[in-house]
């Protein structure tokens, strides 16, 4: 038996495994995954939550440029959110110098209050 077999009418190949032949399907992704924790989050999401949307993406191809995608936009919005938070509630590095215990409270109770919304809107998103 031949090891490598082609299908003129699908143009799909096959491999001889022991008994079987199996088709050579490889998926190819283009873009290259350089996501980072919100990225994992949408995954685990998608994953869990809503396994069709995450299939197609995987099918097509398109799950890495989405997760790149959805950790961009999730940490731009973080930084904006933070910055906004931090010059509404003056916290400053006048603050800093003066009540350093003061500062980092403000700052991390800022950073939680960003992230549950970037959370929210970016990466437990049902439309994206």
């Amino acid at each position: 038996m031949k090891k490598h077999i082609m299908d003129e009418k699908t143009g799909i190949s096959y491999t001889l495994y022991g008994d079987y032949y199996l088709p050579d399907l490889e998926l190819k992704e283009k873009e290259e995954a350089h996501y980072g924790k919100y990225g994992m989050l949408r995954k685990s999401f998608l994953k869990k939550h809503r396994s069709g949307l995450y299939s197609s993406y995987l099918q097509t191809g398109k799950l890495t440029a989405h997760l790149n995608e959805v950790d961009q936009q999730a940490n731009e919005r973080m930084k904006m959110l933070v910055d906004q938070m931090m010059k509404r509630q003056a916290i400053t590095e006048e603050l800093k110098v003066r009540d350093q215990m003061e500062w980092v409270g403000a700052v991390n109770n800022i950073q939680n209050v960003a992230e549950e919304i970037v959370l929210k809107e970016i990466v437990y998103c049902i439309n994206n």
